[in-house]
């Protein structure tokens, strides 16, 4: 009976050890190949720009109020055109300023008549003197009275100067050439002297944008205050597709950092014969980068991110000992992964600042399957195992 056993575990225990020499020579076989697409790395021009949110401001806009209180009787002019300087604008009701000034000037002529006659007494009055004729303090009360009437030619003068300032002051005039807005009054309005808003006039030419920088990037545009080129600003209008034509150059910074935000203002100046930007209007301020130049390229597909890290897969030439094939030396490509430094996008390419070298050949395609060492193959990516029968995915693709 005990023999009888024997005899039947042996062959169970021969196919078990079959089946074990099995897998395990499925698992110990190399995997093979991932087909892959490469390409090189190369330096090209790469010419990129910083954005900045900016704001279209007129470099000079007044508010236009009234300096004396009246009722408005007369507008000269049609909202939103261009008015020069000097240009009349708004009258305020000037009757009563008219006649204060011509009773200022009357007080003025009143003023001078007594000075004259201050004058001819205090004269007369000196002679008799000289003749012992006349007593020495009625000489005094003379001299005292023409003194007095010198003064009051003067305050009759500074009456007849503020009555003219008043009586000019009803009518507005443009300051400077500029646009004009829509009327905040009308005609009969009444208005209180520096409180009622008329209208606000903008300079159009040039005009500034007001961009917000962090305190990090002061010094840079304190060099580019200094010194700048015809590319080095460019202005993106509100649709996100229009690139203003023409130079800019900063203008201003402000005096000091907001130690809230750590910002600071920085207003850039550009030309604006035709008219195209308007006060208040939404942009991007774009800013040249000091590192634009001669840059390593890739196509921004081959980038894959770990945990907010950037990589890429580089092909090598290496030889190793396939035991397959009687212990022979072959050569094979093998893909390595390199942690890159990202600069800006340009067009469908990326800026590579640090991580690989030109000529390198980066993995664009089928990178999706490998890791750090394997096997790589020219040829169709889409012919690579399937998961679970290559290597395992790493990182995220970042976009085709």
């Amino acid at each position: 009976m005990k023999n009888r056993y024997i005899y039947w575990l042996a062959p169970a225990a021969l196919l078990a050890l079959a089946s074990c020499k099995g897998k395990s020579g499925q698992q110990n076989a190399p995997l093979p190949p991932t087909p892959v697409n490469l390409t090189e790395a190369k330096k090209a021009e790469a010419i990129y720009y910083d954005q900045f949110q900016g704001t279209v401001v007129s470099v000079n806009t007044t508010e236009l109020r009234s300096q004396v209180p009246g009722f408005v009787t007369g507008i000269f002019f049609k909202e939103g055109d261009v008015v020069q300087k000097g240009k009349v604008l708004y009258e305020i009701d000037k009757r009563k300023y008219v006649a204060a000034y011509q009773q200022a000037e009357a007080n003025v002529l009143s003023a001078q008549a007594n000075l004259v006659k201050a004058q001819k007494d205090i004269d007369r009055y000196n002679m008799l003197l000289k003749n012992d004729a006349i007593a020495r303090q009625t000489v005094d009360q003379a001299s005292a009275a023409f003194e007095t009437s010198k003064a009051d030619v003067a305050v009759a003068k500074a009456a007849l100067a503020s009555a003219r300032t008043d009586l000019s002051y009803a009518t507005i005039t443009a300051p400077f050439t500029g646009r004009i807005g829509i009327s905040q009054v009308r005609l009969g309005s009444q208005v209180t002297a520096g409180s009622t808003l008329l209208n606000t006039i903008s300079a159009e030419h040039p005009m500034g944008v007001d961009v917000v920088v962090n305190e990090q990037d002061i010094q840079r545009f304190y060099k580019l205050q200094q010194a700048s080129s015809d590319t080095t600003f460019k202005l993106q209008m509100s649709d996100g597709v229009t690139t203003y034509n023409k130079p800019g150059k900063v203008l201003a910074i402000d005096r000091g950092v907001n130690n809230q935000t750590g910002t600071i203002k920085v207003r850039i100046q550009f030309p604006n014969e035709d008219g195209i930007l308007k006060d208040g209007m939404s942009c991007v301020l774009k800013v040249l980068n000091n590192q634009s130049g001669d840059r390593v390229q890739i196509p921004y597909k081959a980038i894959t991110e770990q945990m907010g890290e950037f990589f890429v897969f580089v092909s090598k030439d290496t030889s190793f000992v396939d035991t397959t094939k009687n212990n022979e030396k072959v050569e094979a490509l093998i893909a390595k992964q390199h942690k890159v430094l990202l600069g800006p996008r340009v067009g469908t390419d990326v800026v590579i600042m640090s991580g690989i070298e030109p000529g390198d050949k980066v993995v664009t395609e089928g990178f999706q399957r490998l890791r750090d060492g394997g096997k790589i193959v020219l040829g169709d990516p889409s012919k690579a195992p399937a998961p679970g029968q290559g290597a395992p995915a790493q990182g995220k693709q970042q976009g085709k």
